[in-house]
């Protein structure tokens, strides 16, 4: 090393760099292997090689300064190469010598790429990442897998923005939540959300295993299975508490106003038929939506002119306890009851926004809509609309106030991340996440189960016959 140093103190203290992240075991020392002296020709070397990843890193690392300023010595050479790869990287190939290798060839090249668009900043933090999950795998005293590494930290990475609807999901759960979308799971039959950052009770879907236990819109889910819930992502609390159909889950429940209590539930197959209705008396129709899903949109139609068939005059929509679902399901419940026109906007973090529009050209009856604080997401969206138009009136106790949007985006192993993209709006720009939205009438409901009256219905009836 000290040779070395003499010769071309530049070059070995590039070179060192590169050896601290590339040796294939801890590190003691570095440099003392290094035999060459001619930087530029020994990094192109590194690039053209299957450990491009490494070299690239490790240029971070010099131009950040650290080892360099460690040692004393002031190299401009890193510089000067990192400019030149930034500008030809994109399109510089992966060269192998062995055959076994070529496979590699198109998902190195797309490395190549995502290194070019990095700043310095950005690569020496992937190097740090890099070199903590070695130490990990070399240092640990038990076995760890590359996987289980790779998905911690990207695990804690999404958890780290602080958003309780967004979640890197493995294949496992990434595969439960496109059966839930499709209208059949196993599990209990309980919508979760988070409020001041306590998973919550949105909604027991109907007839399910958690609404007949007697699980409560506004329920706070403090324990599953005697493990709490703190910290816990809404979806990662799903999964704990779906399982086998016939299983057991404990959840230890928080209501307001009473002790916290312990409710033993038999997970079940969970199949959601979505719309219900029929004709009460004087022509009025009553439509019950328990969730948005990809078929409620065109069950909804189907309800609908099942009813106009019997002569249906006015409608009430009941949207209570339905916790939402899917943006273009609501896009269509709506477009059978407000005008053509808005009825969302969805704006994204840059302040762009989209607005979805109802195709219906006129409307063809009057409408009331149950709502309370199960009602969220999807059915705030129709319900926002409805009410901003003035087609209609909301009946019942302030909604949810999940405003927000969600996509998932599938990743090439079978996961995915499911993140918050935007916020909606309703058509008179109004914000509804956090906020909620405040019923036309307000009509509070207590112990329905034990009375047998619905006072929300009542109303809802009494109101729809005064618009007929």
């Amino acid at each position: 090393m000290e040779r070395c140093i003499k010769t071309s103190p530049n070059a070995c203290s590039f070179i060192a760099v590169i050896h601290i992240c590339s040796c294939k075991s801890p590190c003691m020392g570095v440099g003392e292997d290094s035999e060459s002296l001619n930087l530029e020709e020994d990094v192109m070397r590194w690039v053209r090689n299957s450990k491009i990843i490494i070299s690239f890193l490790a240029m971070s690392m010099a131009l950040s300064g650290s080892s360099l300023k460690a040692n004393g010595i002031q190299n401009d050479a890193p510089v000067r190469i990192y400019q030149e790869m930034t500008t030809n990287l994109a399109s510089f190939p992966v060269v192998s010598g062995d055959k076994d290798d070529l496979v590699k060839i198109d998902s190195m090249n797309k490395i190549n790429w995502y290194l070019s668009q990095m700043d310095v900043t950005n690569l020496a933090a992937t190097l740090k990442l890099l070199r903590l999950k070695k130490l990990l795998k070399l240092g640990y005293v038990g076995d760890v897998s590359d996987d289980v590494l790779m998905s911690g930290a990207i695990k804690g990475m999404v958890n780290s923005i602080g958003d309780p609807y967004s979640i890197y999901m493995d294949t496992n759960m990434y595969n439960d939540l496109m059966l839930e979308t499709k209208g059949t799971f196993g599990g209990v039959g309980i919508v979760l959300g988070s409020k001041d950052n306590v998973l919550t009770v949105v909604a027991p879907i109907e007839g399910t295993p958690s609404d007949k236990a007697g699980i409560m819109s506004g329920d706070q889910v403090i324990k599953i299975d005697g493990q709490d819930s703190k910290g816990l992502a809404v979806d990662e609390a799903v999964k704990m508490i779906r399982g086998s159909e016939g299983g057991h889950v404990t959840l230890t429940i928080n209501r307001v106003g009473q002790e916290i209590k312990d409710y033993i539930i038999m997970r079940s197959n969970i199949k959601m038929n979505t719309v219900g209705g029929k004709i009460l008396d004087d022509g009025i129709g009553y439509v019950r939506l328990s969730i948005f899903n990809e078929n409620t949109g065109s069950d909804l139609a189907e309800k609908l002119h099942e009813l106009e068939g019997k002569g249906v005059k006015g409608i009430i929509l009941d949207l209570r306890n339905n916790p939402g679902g899917l943006l273009e399901e609501s896009i269509k419940v709506a477009s059978n009851f407000v005008p053509h026109g808005p009825v969302v906007s969805v704006v994204n973090k840059d302040g762009r926004s989209t607005t979805w529009l109802s195709t219906l050209e006129a409307i063809k009856y009057p409408l009331v809509i149950l709502v309370n604080g199960g009602s969220a997401s999807a059915s705030e969206i129709v319900a926002g609309a409805v009410q901003d138009t003035g087609v209609g009136t909301l009946i019942g106790t302030k909604t949810f106030g999940k405003g927000s949007v969600q996509t998932v985006l599938p990743l090439n192993d079978g996961s995915a991340l499911k993140l918050t993209i935007a916020k909606y709006v309703t058509p008179n720009n109004r914000l509804i996440n956090g906020v909620g939205l405040e019923p036309d009438i307000k009509v509070e409901m207590h112990d329905i189960q034990e009375k047998g009256k619905d006072l929300q219905l009542e109303k809802a009836i009494e109101v729809l016959k005064e618009k007929m």
